[in-house]
C-alpha cells in the first residue's frame, strides 16, 4: 500500500473503474491510495455471513488470512482461497500478520464482534463488522470511541443502507412531506430460532473440528450443546442479542437515521417466554421514547415501539394496505410513511390520494457503488461509508437499549452522557458485562 498518485490521476482512474465514485457523481474520493492498489483483508468467521464478507473481501482486494473456530468451514473457505493463511484464533492472527493486513471483516456471532473489532482497529487496521455492531452497549461506545481515536475506515454490514430506495426513503422523510413524525412502529417475523428453552444439560462433548474455547471467546464457561452452535447461539444471551440484534439495525436504520433516533429518553420492554439469564423471549414489544433531537430541537418527540414473535401494530395505520410480515410504519400528522421492505428501500406514503401528485424531493445524500464498495473507499482515503462506526455505534446503542428494558423488567430512564439507567441502577449491570480471563477490548 505504499504506490501513490495525482488527485487528476485517481480521479481519471476511478471514473474508469466505475465503483469508485457515488453515483450522484460527488468526487468522495482522496489521492491518499491509488484505486488501483489493492487492500490485503483478513476475514475473521468465514461461515454464514462470514462465506459472504470474505468473499466480498476477495473481490475486493487480496484476502491473505482467514480465521474461524470451525474447522469444517475453515477447510471450506480455504478451498475458495488457498493462498489465505488459516486461523482459529483471531488474537494469534492480528498478532502473527499485523504488518501484512490492511482491513479486516469480522462475520462472528455477536458476542466476538467487539473483542475482535477493536483488537484490529487498536493495531491500525480498517474494520467491517457486521450488524449488530456490538453485543452490548458498553461495547458499541466503545467501538465509536476506538475507531475515532485510531483514524481508521469503518462500515456495519448492515447492507440496506447502500440501496438506492433506502437512501431515498430518508431524503423523503427529512423533506418534512409528513410534518412532525410522531409515531414510528417497527416489527419483524424474529425469532425463527430456538427460543424459551432453558440451557441444555450437560455431557454433550465439542465435536473435534469445534474449537469450543474460541467460540465461548469472551462470554461466561459452558459446555458444548449444538442448542448453541452453529445456528441457535443468537437466542442465548450470553452470545447473541435476539430478534432486535439480528433484524433492528436493518429495519430501524432508514427512520433512525431520517429522524436522529438517538439516546432515548425511556425504555420499557413487555415480554413473553424469557428464560432469566439464558434466553431471549418468545416474544416482545418494546416501546422508546425519544425527546426533542435535531439541529435547533427542530424534531418534536416521538414514540417508537418495536413487536416481533407475532406482535404487530394496528393495522389501521396502514389505510389499506397490506401488512407483510416485517415492516415500518411512521406516523406524522400530515400522513404515513409505509414500508414492507426490511431495508426501508420500498415505500408508499399514506394516504395514496392525497399524495398521488409528490415529487420527490432533490436528492442530497450521495448514492452507493455498493456496501463493501463503500468501505473500500474508505480505506484508500475517501469519504466514510455510510453506516460507519460514528453512526452504527449510535444505531446499536438505540437498539440494544431495548434488550437491557427486556431483562430489567421495568421501564427504565436513560441519560446517554452517564451512560446509567438514572431511576434503575440495578439494570446498569446489562449495559455491559466483564469478559473471560485472556479476552479484552
Amino acid at each position: 500500500m505504499s504506490q501513490r498518485t495525482t488527485r487528476r490521476e485517481f480521479i481519471k482512474q476511478s471514473s474508469a473503474l466505475g465503483a469508485a465514485f457515488w453515483v450522484s457523481g460527488q468526487n468522495l474520493l482522496a489521492a491518499e491510495k491509488s484505486p488501483l492498489e489493492k487492500l490485503n483483508f483478513a476475514s475473521i468467521g468465514v461461515g454464514g455471513k462470514g462465506s459472504s464478507d470474505s468473499k466480498s473481501a476477495a473481490d475486493n482486494g487480496n484476502l491473505i488470512a482467514i480465521c474461524d473456530i470451525d474447522d469444517k468451514r475453515l477447510l471450506k473457505a480455504a478451498a475458495r482461497y488457498p493462498k489465505a493463511k488459516k486461523f482459529n484464533d483471531y488474537r494469534e492472527m492480528l498478532t502473527e500478520m499485523e504488518g501484512q493486513i490492511d482491513a479486516v471483516t469480522v462475520s462472528t456471532p455477536d458476542h466476538s464482534h467487539a473483542p475482535a473489532s477493536v483488537m484490529a482497529m487498536k493495531k491500525g487496521k480498517h474494520c467491517f463488522t457486521q450488524k449488530p455492531l456490538t453485543w452490548s452497549v458498553h461495547e458499541a461506545r466503545v467501538m465509536r470511541e476506538t475507531a475515532q481515536e485510531h483514524g481508521v475506515a469503518t462500515q456495519m454490514g448492515n447492507q440496506g443502507t447502500a440501496k438506492d430506495g433506502f437512501r431515498e426513503a430518508v431524503e423523503v422523510i427529512r423533506s418534512g412531506v409528513l410534518g412532525n413524525v410522531r409515531e414510528a412502529h417497527v416489527w419483524t417475523n424474529r425469532p425463527v430460532w430456538g427460543k424459551g428453552v432453558d440451557r441444555p444439560p450437560t455431557g454433550e462433548p465439542a465435536p473435534k473440528h469445534i474449537h469450543w474455547d474460541l467460540f465461548l471467546g469472551p462470554a461466561p464457561y459452558r459446555e458444548f450443546s449444538t442448542l448453541y452452535h452453529p445456528f441457535e447461539w443468537r437466542g442465548w444471551l450470553d452470545f447473541g442479542t435476539g430478534a432486535l440484534g439480528d433484524m433492528a439495525c436493518h429495519t430501524m436504520n432508514m427512520h433512525v437515521m431520517a429522524l436522529d433516533l438517538y439516546d432515548p429518553q425511556s425504555i420499557v420492554a413487555e415480554q413473553e417466554g424469557m428464560i432469566e439469564n439464558e434466553t431471549y423471549p418468545k416474544s416482545t414489544k418494546i416501546t422508546y421514547q425519544f425527546g426533542e433531537r435535531g439541529e435547533g430541537n427542530k424534531l418534536c418527540p416521538l414514540k417508537l415501539t418495536w413487536y416481533d414473535g407475532g406482535n404487530l401494530p394496528p393495522e389501521e395505520l396502514l389505510m389499506g394496505e397490506k401488512m407483510k410480515s416485517s415492516g415500518v410504519v411512521l406516523v406524522g400528522d400530515e400522513g404515513n410513511f409505509y414500508t414492507p421492505d426490511d431495508y426501508g428501500a420500498e415505500y408508499v406514503l399514506l394516504p395514496k390520494d392525497k399524495f398521488k401528485d409528490f415529487k420527490k424531493p432533490e436528492q442530497s445524500l450521495p448514492r452507493s457503488p455498493g456496501h463493501f464498495e463503500e468501505f473500500v473507499v474508505a480505506c484508500k482515503g475517501g469519504d466514510p461509508a455510510m453506516s460507519n462506526f460514528n453512526y452504527a455505534s449510535r444505531l446499536t446503542e438505540t437498539t440494544l437499549l431495548g434488550n437491557a428494558a427486556i431483562r430489567a423488567g421495568k421501564k427504565l430512564e436513560w441519560d446517554a452522557k452517564k451512560m446509567e439507567f438514572t431511576n434503575a441502577p440495578e439494570a446498569n449491570k446489562f449495559l455491559s458485562r466483564d469478559y473471560r480471563d485472556g479476552w479484552s477490548l
